[in-house]
């Protein structure tokens, strides 16, 4: 018997997605090109922290709604959710959409539904339209396609999934309706419908929507830097106004959605999209400053004490309480700030994972007992805990002190 669903790509939205599926009662077919993720998860298990998850998962395996594979079988939809990685200069890559479309392209048979959910260039889903109607032309007219792209936080997806309104664009009506009611199965929260275009630049309008606010937070803490203003209690004294709500700086942008998806808009219409390309580089240029201050912080110790300083680096992922590393600014400035390292001691931290195959990590209280200057570049909750000694030198790139 053929599954219901087969999802390709078993991430951190193909996975928590697989397994709400198969929770409702799906036979659900993950296809995932790793073999060591396809043999975790039919343990029950899982390679990614994500709250609920592996409870989901674990469930999902041992009721038999949920199989993974290295390779797809046929079924009635098809999910598409990979990777899109930059090539060149931060042009989109949607070649791994198109080895997805691929690799489903021979199972697919008259009525089934194919969803692409990965982040994508406006005009991805017709150009993998195109693709299959020109490998099967007997298909055209005979299956549904459409877009429908992920909007959840990392750290609740799987209440996310569930409960957040979802945009669904098809090719045609037909396609649209055809996937609404797919994902009425185990979506509450209200589903939009659209186009196919329309649906794929609505998430990135959404991202990129984020990163220019928080460009504005994070030029704003460049000039306070300079002003000698404490730019915390001057976003917290302007939110005080009834239409303004400034966003919180920190030491850049960082995740595979905020701080990829603008380029996926400026690398199309370059002239058009001047604010979401300056906030682009404001971000990106955080980092970087961030990365300047720790090193002039580091100049300044040797100068005043004789002796080089231990330095905790407090923080890898790219936002709180989370093991996702990807894009992150946080990692980022580890990597600047090791390379033009001298004699000095550094400590490495990150609470959320247990090894890295480039840095040593060390436990963070290890780190603040013998630390003389920390640096802390992510707002994990252990960090908001800490006590500092009068000596220390603390340098507080995203508000932990400060809220």
């Amino acid at each position: 018997m053929n599954p219901d669903v087969v999802t390709i790509g078993l991430g951190y939205i193909g996975l928590p997605t697989s397994a709400l599926m198969a929770s409702k009662g799906l036979q659900v077919h993950g296809v995932d090109v790793n073999p060591e993720v396809v043999k975790t998860i039919n343990k029950g298990k899982i390679h990614i922290i994500e709250m609920d998850l592996e409870e989901a998962v674990a469930k999902a395996v041992k009721a038999g709604n949920l199989i993974t594979d290295i390779k797809p079988v046929a079924a009635d939809t098809y999910l598409i959710v990979v990777p899109t990685p930059f090539k060149g200069n931060h042009e989109p890559d949607t070649s791994y959409v198109e080895a997805a479309t691929r690799a489903v392209l021979p199972f697919l048979k008259e009525g089934d539904l194919y969803i692409i959910e990965s982040t994508s260039p406006i005009g991805t889903t017709e150009k993998m339209m195109e693709l299959i109607f020109r490998e099967r032309p007997e298909l055209k007219g005979e299956i549904y396609l459409a877009y429908c792209p992920e909007r959840v936080l990392p750290g609740n997806v799987m209440y996310e999934l569930v409960h957040n309104d979802r945009v669904i664009g098809g090719v045609d009506e037909a396609s649209t309706e055809k996937a609404t009611a797919f994902y009425k199965q185990f979506v509450n929260g209200e589903l939009h419908a659209t186009n196919a275009r329309t649906a794929e630049m609505c998430k990135l309008t959404e991202n990129s929507s984020r990163d220019v606010q928080i460009a504005f937070a994070n030029e704003l803490s460049l000039i306070c830097d300079k002003a000698d203003i404490n730019v915390w209690e001057l976003i917290r004294l302007a939110n005080k106004h009834p239409r303004v709500n400034i966003l919180q700086p920190g030491c850049g942008v960082g995740g595979h959605c905020i701080a990829v998806d603008p380029y996926f808009i400026t690398s199309d219409f370059p002239l058009e999209s001047q604010i979401i390309g300056k906030a682009r580089e404001i971000n990106n240029y955080k980092s970087f400053w961030v990365a300047e201050q720790i090193t002039k912080a580091r100049h300044a110790f040797q100068l005043k004490h004789g002796r080089p300083p231990a330095i905790a680096l407090m923080g890898l992922a790219f936002k709180p309480n989370i093991d996702d590393l990807r894009e992150s600014p946080a990692k980022y400035i580890v990597q600047k700030v090791l390379q033009e390292a001298h004699d000095e001691t550094y400590f490495i931290v990150e609470p959320n994972i247990e090894d890295h195959q480039v840095f040593k990590i060390t436990n963070y209280k290890e780190a603040i007992n013998n630390a003389d200057i920390v640096a802390i570049l992510v707002a994990h909750k252990e960090f908001k805990e800490l006590e500092f000694t009068e000596e220390q030198m603390v340098l507080d790139y995203c508000g932990v002190r400060h809220n």
